[in-house]
């Protein structure tokens, strides 16, 4: 699967935003609030090349949503990488399939609303070599 972006724990969107516009070149492509994740999130790639990998910044509105806990443990940072499953209906569901049938289990039972209208799916660090994995792509 190509990576379809890297998620990126901030505390502030314009700032981190500004950082990655002003110094490597990138441009904001999406901003959008996921009121089910407690995150804003804003999606900068290179203008060159916008359908390439994104860097997804991830800013809490919630103290108690997964991303203000990644930061209160572990600090601001890589917060996970995404994976593009495919953007037919049904297509987060057969790769999380896959995932579980190699016995690798999910955070959640099924896919679930993302940002940019996808569906997503999680899996733990520990069964993913140490980083959180998201599935994502069509319902």
């Amino acid at each position: 699967m190509k990576i379809d972006h890297i998620g990126v724990a901030v505390r502030s969107l314009d700032e981190a935003a500004s950082f990655y516009k002003a110094n490597l070149g990138l441009a904001e492509v999406h901003r959008e609030e996921v009121p089910g994740q407690k995150v804003r999130v804003a999606f900068l790639s290179d203008p060159a090349d916008p359908n390439g990998t994104a860097v997804e910044l991830l800013e809490p509105t919630s103290p108690d949503g997964a991303v203000a806990k990644f930061i209160s443990a572990r600090g601001l940072g890589l917060h996970h990488l995404a994976f593009h499953a495919g953007g037919e209906p049904g297509a987060v569901a057969t790769a999380m399939e896959r995932m579980l049938k190699e016995g690798i289990p999910s955070l959640e039972p099924k896919p679930r609303p993302g940002a940019r209208g996808h569906h997503v799916c999680f899996f733990h660090p520990k069964h993913c070599a140490g980083v959180l994995i998201e599935l994502v792509g069509g319902g």
